[in-house]
């Protein structure tokens, strides 16, 4: 993928914007609804939103590191997503309106959790902070600069990578989110 710096930061603010109005949405549901499963093997609602916390945890902080370290190099117009940066952010969106499934990392699976509404709460103040990387970000070269993944300290994607596939992953999980409602009639 190839684009404008400016353009992929747009459209990732836009994408974000998105995804606290829906969790804001999901302040006006019952708590209760928040917390039913379709099956013992399934995520609540809560239980979604409080997975992408779990990674808000470790990447709002890497994300920030890292611009501060790469704001001397300074801004570059063009954004050239890598190899794999591309792979794991295209493998986050839904395919034709489904999920493809993925394999949870044990420390950021929350089933089973105690949770209540402070996991929304938290999402959108995550969120906000992401509004403000990305701006932050428009001060770097969001090609050069790599950020740490999840998964491994030893690999690094380019940090616009990195925004592509937490903000997907985010988008990717509310959508999960929703559909739990759905199939409980609570929301049409």
């Amino acid at each position: 993928m190839r684009t404008t710096s400016n353009e992929l930061i747009e459209d990732l603010i836009s994408r974000t914007k998105s995804n606290i109005n829906a969790v804001e949405q999901l302040k006006t549901v019952p708590e209760k609804e928040l917390n039913r499963k379709e099956n013992p093997g399934s995520w609540s609602v809560l239980e979604c939103i409080e997975h992408l916390n779990l990674y808000g945890d470790f990447y709002l902080p890497e994300i920030r590191r890292r611009i501060a370290e790469g704001v001397s190099a300074g801004p570059a117009p063009e954004f050239k997503s890598g190899l794999l940066g591309n792979y794991f952010a295209v493998s986050m969106l839904p395919k034709e309106g489904t999920l493809n499934k993925m394999k949870t990392f044990k420390d950021k699976d929350p089933a089973g959790s105690s949770l209540n509404k402070e996991v929304l709460r938290r999402f959108t103040d995550q969120q906000k902070e992401m509004l403000d990387l990305l701006n932050m970000a428009r001060k770097v070269n969001l090609t050069r600069v790599k950020t740490a993944i999840s998964i491994s300290w030893l690999l690094k994607l380019r940090l616009g990578d990195t925004f592509r596939v937490v903000i997907y992953h985010n988008q990717r999980h509310i959508l999960q989110a929703e559909r739990v409602l759905r199939k409980q009639s609570f929301v049409k």
